[in-house]
């Protein structure tokens, strides 16, 4: 399918690895240039050349922390007006609800909901004042169904989605879409972490946590981020303009939901 996105250009935040980078792969097929932004800038420019080579499109890396006022300012001034937002952070820390004080809660709604909102207002208008725009913000299934581990998470998500709700609707006249990806367990070095933390926990090895984890998943297996990339640029698409403010689960079923 062409998705009819060619020559366009995009952010894609938190893109050095994992799902940020599924979906910069699959923008870049689609001939999407980018502006690819993570914190290391090792990884992130061995990532932005392999994209640049492997799909010939234009790729500029801009290594800061989106999470900061400085770091947003040194990569809006770099990617200037883009047609195409994906926003995405890594998320806080797990743990329990007594862990937690009012200097963890503020880290993270700066990181997962300050954040996305600030590169809306900063870039939602131009896109608007074009008369096309996308704009998909990677959040998380604890947004249908919380977490209790992931708390600090499950807050600032939720904040975000509130937002998008509301503010979708207002910009979807003019062209622009403002749509949520919720992911559930994918491969990624966040995956990692947590699977890691369960078998130093409960002593066992970490092969044997990710495939208990994995049994719990209906399809029986961790997802891809090729697999989640591919929505990601689908939303992004010409075909996608009557999709507005909804929050798209990709958890192999793990959400046992009938809405």
């Amino acid at each position: 399918m062409d998705l009819g996105i060619r020559g366009k250009s995009a952010l894609v935040c938190a893109s050095s690895r994992g799902l940020g980078l599924g979906c910069a792969e699959a923008l870049a097929e689609a001939g999407v240039n980018l502006t690819m932004n993570a914190r290391g800038s090792d990884q992130l420019e061995a990532s932005a050349a392999a994209v640049r080579e492997k799909f010939g499109i234009a790729v500029t890396a801009v290594a800061a922390d989106i999470a900061s006022e400085d770091g947003r300012k040194k990569v809006l001034d770099r990617c200037g007006p883009v047609d195409i937002l994906v926003s995405n952070a890594g998320g806080p820390p797990p743990g329990m609800w007594t862990d937690w004080n009012r200097g963890d809660f503020l880290k993270a709604l700066e990181s997962n909901m300050l954040t996305p909102i600030a590169l809306m207002k900063a870039l939602v208008p131009t896109m608007m004042e074009r008369g096309w725009g996308r704009v998909v913000n990677i959040t998380s299934q604890s947004v249908k169904a919380p977490i209790p581990s992931l708390g600090l998470s499950n807050s600032a998500r939720a904040g975000l989605t509130g937002f998008v709700a509301g503010t979708s609707r207002q910009v979807a006249k003019s062209g622009v879409t403002i749509n949520n990806l919720l992911p559930g367990v994918h491969a990624t070095d966040r995956a990692d972490a947590l699977d890691q933390g369960i078998a130093n926990a409960e002593g066992i090895t970490l092969d044997e946590a990710r495939s208990r984890r994995a049994s719990t998943i209906p399809v029986g297996r961790y997802g891809t981020s090729a697999e989640f990339g591919a929505a990601c640029a689908f939303l992004c698409s010409r075909h996608a303009g009557f999709i507005v403010g909804q929050n798209i689960l990709l958890d192999g079923g793990g959400v046992n939901a009938t809405l």
